[in-house]
């Protein structure tokens, strides 16, 4: 027990269901869990009986806590999954937050339109799916498009038409827009389409099949062709998605090796495999599978269209409130096609899983081989690397890609916009980004990096020791990648600076240790690269007046209006600009200083 006043809440603690926080020293929310009875769970983290290795963790850093009290234990799934993501606290199991699914609609409209749709609906439209990925529901799209030729454009590109367009043109749309197709004949295709959606193939096989008999008999020949070729299109679909059953369900497998667990989830919609996701969860590593799976439901399907059953894999003890919770059935025992869609689920997380584990193995055989050649004490953590980009000297940038554990952490990825510097000096331009980076570190009090990477030679190198040493940081080891002759990868060079001897070591073209530097070093080469190329596309296309502070877009254009062009406007004179609606005395002399630079 920490102090008397955690033991006096304890013992006054509410006996019913809720929510509780567990805070730390400085009160930040560091676990977020639901309880049944609140003083049965919370009493159980002070507790000296034996916990298992996670629970002693949480234990040693909870400071305090705090509890929100629910009617029901259902209330309590709902507030903890919002207070997860809310939080995000350091020991619950966290996914990354995901859209919510898109749909298919048909629209209201005269002509009926297909689209793809994700957010709040519209209650004047009809909506299928929920389809897995927005991938997902573009293919549906494009196949419903080849076999009924129904529209997808907007409605104002729609409204616009004079003629046919190119969809028309290459048979991918009928062309209602202009009469090329009859309304009673488009609003026919617009039902078999729907019918397509819900997955009722038996009865559009036959609809169609009737439609082209129908057809044939009236002698419309080009009609019953276009009938005909919906339906071989249909049958071929059908083939290659049959099925027993026509249910819409979400099948979710978790497996764990070496400390990793995997969730698949396969989705399945009018008895096909549409789609599927995988999951890699944090903070899980000492939990059972059961247990990240009971996590993993609630954070993943609450607040989103939840499927009417979910088969999974392992057995859970809050099934019940768990249904309760998502308003679906879970199915621990699937029978018949449901077991089979459940055996692709886990074959897959195994294949997923053993590659996940390749990579980390991989990984950490990289970052002991840079472990190794750099000579340091323990695995590097974290890495940085930078990179100048400029054209000929035009629009200067710098970039900082972050590394943790030999993966890329955009989150923490930086561009610096150089200025003030010679174009084309390097040097300068290694000099300001290094000294911007690790001077705001350094004044937020945050931790920096193990190795720092500076992709160029020992003058670049030199740079970043001066700026370092000036501000006062050397416990970060400094590394220059010099490219290699004829700029070939593998052959680049490491140059280390150690009391004031310069070391360069060269490693062999497909040593662990050098493609992973050559990894980071290319990262922060496309990301500088990137970056500049967008600075530089603005810069060509911005008017050089738009720099200017205080002209506006309406003095922009009354002053283009007036002149007619911007050559015209830098051989101005400062009475001339004055005629100018809006330009004053003050505002032609800052305009005119401008355009000289």
């Amino acid at each position: 027990m920490k102090n008397e006043n955690l033991k006096i809440k304890l013992e006054n603690l509410s006996k019913k269901s809720g929510v509780y926080k567990m805070l730390d020293k400085s009160g930040k929310v560091i676990y977020v869990g639901k309880a049944k009875n609140l003083k049965n769970r919370v009493s159980n983290y002070f507790a000296k009986s034996n916990q298992d290795e996670k629970t002693q963790l949480l234990q040693k850093n909870i400071d305090d806590f705090s509890i929100i009290i629910t009617k029901t234990e259902t209330q309590a799934l709902l507030l903890e999954n919002d207070l997860i993501k809310q939080f995000k606290p350091k020991y619950n199991i966290l996914l990354k937050d995901s859209k919510s699914y898109p749909y298919i609609y048909i629209s209201n409209d005269k002509h009926p339109r297909l689209g793809m749709f994700r957010g709040k609906k519209n209650k004047d439209y009809h909506y299928f799916g929920p389809y897995p990925s927005k991938y997902a529901a573009r293919d549906a799209l494009v196949l419903l498009k080849k076999i009924f030729k129904v529209r997808q454009c907007s409605n104002s590109f729609y409204r616009a038409r004079s003629r046919p367009c190119l969809e028309y043109q290459i048979g991918l749309c009928s062309a209602p827009c202009v009469g090329k197709i009859s309304d009673e004949r488009y609003d026919q295709d617009v039902e078999l389409v729907s019918l397509f959606l819900n997955g009722k193939s038996t009865k559009l096989l036959n609809q169609v099949s009737k439609k082209m008999k129908s057809a044939s008999t009236d002698l419309d020949f080009e009609a019953a062709a276009k009938y005909r070729d919906q339906l071989i299109s249909l049958r071929t679909i059908q083939e290659k998605h049959s099925s027993q059953f026509t249910s819409d369900m979400d099948v979710v497998s978790i497996l764990k090796d070496a400390e990793v667990h995997c969730i698949e989830i396969v989705f399945v919609r009018s008895g096909k495999q549409i789609g599927n996701e995988t999951f890699f969860p944090k903070n899980a590593k000492k939990d059972s599978c059961e247990r990240v799976l009971s996590a993993f439901l609630p954070l993943y399907y609450l607040g989103k269209n939840t499927p009417k059953e979910i088969v999974i894999s392992h057995k859970l003890g809050d099934k019940i409130l768990l249904e309760s919770g998502l308003s679906t059935k879970l199915i621990h025992k699937p029978k018949i096609d449901k077991k089979l869609f459940l055996e692709t689920a886990t074959l897959n997380a195994k294949e997923n899983l053993k590659q996940r584990l390749l990579l980390k193995y991989t990984k950490k055989k990289q970052l002991e081989g840079i472990q190794k050649t750099l000579a340091l004490d323990s695995l590097p953590e974290v890495m940085e690397c930078f990179d100048i980009s400029h054209t000929m000297g035009e629009a200067t940038t710098a970039s900082c890609v972050v590394f943790e554990k030999g993966l890329p952490k955009t989150s923490e990825y930086r561009q610096f916009n150089i200025k003030d510097i010679t174009p084309g000096d390097d040097y300068a331009a290694i000099n300001q980004a290094v000294f911007r980076r690790y001077s705001r570190l350094l004044d937020s009090k945050k931790e920096m990096p193990d190795i720092v990477f500076i992709d160029g030679g020992l003058g670049q190198l030199n740079q970043a020791i001066m700026v370092m040493n000036s501000i006062g940081i050397d416990s970060v080891l400094l590394v220059g990648v010099a490219k290699g002759e004829g700029r070939k990868a593998g052959l680049e060079t490491l140059i280390t600076v150690e009391n004031d001897k310069v070391k360069r070591i060269s490693l062999p073209p497909f040593d662990p240790a050098l493609l992973l530097i050559n990894h980071i070093r290319d990262e922060s080469h496309r990301f500088a690269i990137k970056n500049h190329r967008k600075k530089r596309a603005k810069k060509r296309t911005q008017s050089s007046l738009e720099s200017i502070k205080g002209v506006g877009v309406n003095k922009r254009s009354a002053l283009l209006n007036h002149f007619g062009g911007i050559q015209e406007i830098e051989n101005a004179s400062l009475d001339e600009l004055q005629k100018v609606v809006g330009i004053n005395y003050k505002l032609a002399t800052k305009i005119l200083e401008s355009l000289k630079k």
